[in-house]
């Protein structure tokens, strides 16, 4: 019987002819061209390095020094935005063949869209401002704007979102939401890139909150953790694609915990309050409060377990 077992080792020859006899069959997962793609990883580090950019007092390198902030932030700049356009002519070129003429085009728009984006910092910072004071304002446990900064998920899933937000915009491939599904894996916070955010925006505690792509949220809006900003169906697929399927939520909105908000017509109108696991898929009229009625609960002598 042991001469019919396996060993690894004369196996190993037999296992990779398999496996690349499987990789000719010519369908999408059998592309073999690992440098075609963006890299997560250098995409991550761009991000930690656009956290120093946007708070240049709170996230550093710890060997990091400065002697002059003019020069460490020439540095920091130099290097994201090459790191960044490389990584966006990647993803211009992604899934297509393209001459050396188109390449050098393609190179040349993606140097355009990293100027663009890196413009565009000052206005990120603003509205990160306001969603610092919105935090602050809005949670009695926040014992500073540094803690805020510092430790809260939330304020590290908008920054992340409005990060990839703008580059959306700019029409950059996959490369934002790459950015918004790391936000999504460490803070359990899953906010689409499309969507679009106003000013003073709160997340409390945040886990297992979902922002769909059309979602529009005003001003002064606070949603609390395990709250759906969803679509009502996805049962047509592609053919929805840049249709309206997420909600609009109107200025000064709060939405508590486990409510789902549901559709592309669905508006809450402003200054509204849905109650925690509320199930929304129509207008809410400005002002209104919308709750669901308490459950019955049972409560009868305890005998060591249910």
């Amino acid at each position: 019987m042991a001469e019919n077992l396996r060993t690894i080792r004369g196996s190993i020859a037999r296992l990779t002819d398999a496996l690349l006899t499987d990789y000719d069959q010519g369908r999408h997962i059998d592309r073999i061209e690992p440098f075609s793609q963006p890299d997560r990883d250098v995409i991550i580090s761009i991000l930690n390095k656009l956290k120093r950019l946007l708070f240049p007092g709170y996230f550093r390198e710890a060997n990091y020094r400065v002697y002059s902030m003019q020069h460490s932030l020439c540095a920091l700049m130099e290097d994201v935005a090459w790191h960044l356009g490389q990584q966006i002519a990647i993803a211009l070129r992604l899934g297509a063949t393209v001459d050396a003429v188109r390449a050098a085009e393609l190179d040349a728009l993606a140097q355009e869209k990293t100027v663009q984006f890196l413009e565009r910092l000052p206005e990120v910072r603003a509205l990160l401002e306001t969603d610092l004071e919105a935090a602050y304002d809005g949670d009695p446990a926040a014992t500073s704007l540094d803690e805020i900064i510092i430790a809260y998920p939330g304020l590290q899933a908008i920054m992340v979102n409005r990060i990839a937000h703008v580059l959306f915009e700019l029409q950059v491939p996959l490369i934002p939401r790459i950015m918004t599904e790391y936000a999504h894996s460490r803070t359990g916070i899953d906010i689409h890139p499309g969507a679009t955010i106003g000013r003073y925006f709160f997340i409390d505690h945040g886990t297992g909150i979902v922002v769909g792509e059309t979602t529009v949220i005003g001003d002064y809006v606070k949603i609390y953790q395990g709250v759906t900003l969803g679509a009502l169906s996805t049962r047509g697929g592609q053919s929805l694609r840049g249709h309206r399927r997420h909600p609009t939520i109107e200025d000064r909105v709060t939405i508590y915990s486990g409510a789902s908000v549901l559709g592309g017509d669905t508006v809450i109108g402003h200054d509204a309050v849905i109650g925690g696991n509320a199930f929304i898929t129509s207008s809410v009229a400005p002002g209104m409060r919308v709750s669901v009625r308490s459950q019955e609960l049972e409560m009868r002598p305890g005998k060591g377990g249910w």
